[in-house]
């Protein structure tokens, strides 16, 4: 029996969800990684230095050739790409559009291992937008890659659930597991010829847009349980954070339900006692178990409750 001829593949992808797709892409020993393609490095850290992403340092750490466009549709960038010869692209996480020129590059065309059950959840932030819309099932879909954002054919789909108590950082690793798996299968069937994916419902569609900072400012006008699907979801970044009645900043770092009457307005001190704060929203409270005063380091709250006056009737927010 002839053996099946090695894809050649191009990885582009940033982060979590896609250093599990190179370690699998490897691991499996099918397919020949030519190159890897991120993000340029950016400054972060106390000191502002210019840090890779984790992306970049995995493939490097293999021996792989690493590019990080700046803008990966520039022809410099396609030229180099067209030189490696790849039968497929695969993308995940990139952060960036990919034009008509680079997605004409790979002979079998461009696909994208998306943390979402296409058609639900497509845009930057599916993963976050899922925990914080209170979704109890999300998933992962493989599918082509074309101009218009996360439309494509889908080549590949399976759901996962989403536990009460997850939160981003527990649900990301997750997910790039399962699309590492997910994306194995279908480099399989490639190498078999079988390319066809199934064409989305349109009409089912919805947008899980790119988060900005103020979406991590607590409107204590939502009910509780949205106020704490939204920190699930948020954490690490924007976070959840509000206002003290001096007008200090509060970051929230850990919260739980709490039931209290509904006569306090959204944003009212209910309780001073206990293991934190507790915080009238629209509908319920939410007791702030876990914050990080201003100038301070993170601490339970009831040692927040010690060091500060906060007093019952007291309002948050901004």
């Amino acid at each position: 029996m002839q053996a099946e001829a090695k894809l050649r593949i191009v990885l582009m992808g940033s982060g979590a969800l896609a250093c599990p797709l190179l370690e699998g892409i490897l691991a499996a020993g099918r397919d020949e990684l030519v190159a890897v393609a991120t993000q340029p490095d950016r400054a972060g850290g106390r000191g502002l230095h210019c840090q890779p992403c984790a992306l970049k340092t995995l493939a490097q750490n293999c021996g792989l050739p690493a590019f990080a466009p700046a803008d990966a549709s520039a022809e410099p960038f396609v030229a180099q790409m067209s030189a490696l010869r790849p039968d497929l692209i695969v993308v995940a996480a990139y952060g960036q559009f990919l034009k008509a020129n680079l997605l004409a590059v790979p002979r079998l065309g461009t696909v994208n291992v998306h943390p979402s059950l296409l058609p639900k959840y497509r845009g930057a932030s599916p993963i976050q937008w899922a925990l914080a819309n209170g979704e109890t099932e999300t998933g992962v879909s493989v599918l082509y890659v074309t101009p218009k954002m996360d439309a494509g054919d889908v080549l590949a789909q399976e759901a996962h659930p989403i536990g009460p108590d997850d939160t981003f950082c527990t649900l990301e690793p997750k997910l790039a597991a399962q699309g590492a798996a997910l994306l194995r299968d279908v480099l399989d069937r490639f190498r078999r010829g079988q390319t066809r994916g199934a064409p989305q419902d349109e009409a089912r569609a919805t947008f899980a847009r790119k988060l900005a900072k103020d979406d991590g400012c607590v409107d204590w006008r939502l009910p509780a349980e949205t106020i704490r699907n939204r920190l699930r979801g948020f954490s690490p970044w924007p976070g959840a954070f509000t206002f003290l009645p001096d007008r200090t900043l509060l970051k929230i770092h850990e919260m739980k339900l709490e039931a209290f009457p509904a006569a306090a307005g959204p944003g009212t001190v209910v309780d001073v006692a206990g293991d934190g704060p507790a915080v009238a929203a629209g509908i319920g409270a939410v007791r702030l178990t876990m914050v990080r005063p201003a100038g301070k380091k993170a601490m339970p709250g009831a040692a927040f409750l010690r060091g500060h006056r906060l007093q019952a009737g007291e309002r948050l927010g901004p």
